[in-house]
């Protein structure tokens, strides 16, 4: 039976630092809308608009965190969640061999 009226979704899109800019700009002159910059170019207003605030907090126009405090962010968590499951492993090991000894 097929799916009625179900779309596919499609697959995650990555895009350079400079796309995203020339778009933004493209949007700030106001020639055209962010609705119809999203169309003209495939892409979905809410990742334009996403694009555009970011954009404002990295030029300091909006409180936020700019593009290189959030890259650092990031890696500082991919950092911290290493020791974390190293301790949670150790826990399982001590739980295991303290059953074994009893």
């Amino acid at each position: 039976m097929e799916s009625m009226g179900k779309k596919k979704p499609r697959p995650r899109r990555s895009f350079t630092p400079e796309f995203k800019a020339e778009i933004v700009e493209l949007c700030r002159r106001g020639d055209r809308s962010v609705g119809q910059v999203a169309k003209d170019f495939d892409l979905t207003e809410t990742a334009v608009r996403l694009w555009i605030s970011q954009a404002e907090v990295d030029a300091g126009e909006r409180d936020g965190l700019t593009s290189s405090e959030r890259e650092e962010l990031a890696a500082l968590r991919r950092e911290n969640r290493r020791p974390r499951e190293d301790v949670e492993v150790l826990k399982r090991a001590t739980a295991f061999f303290a059953k074994e000894t009893r």
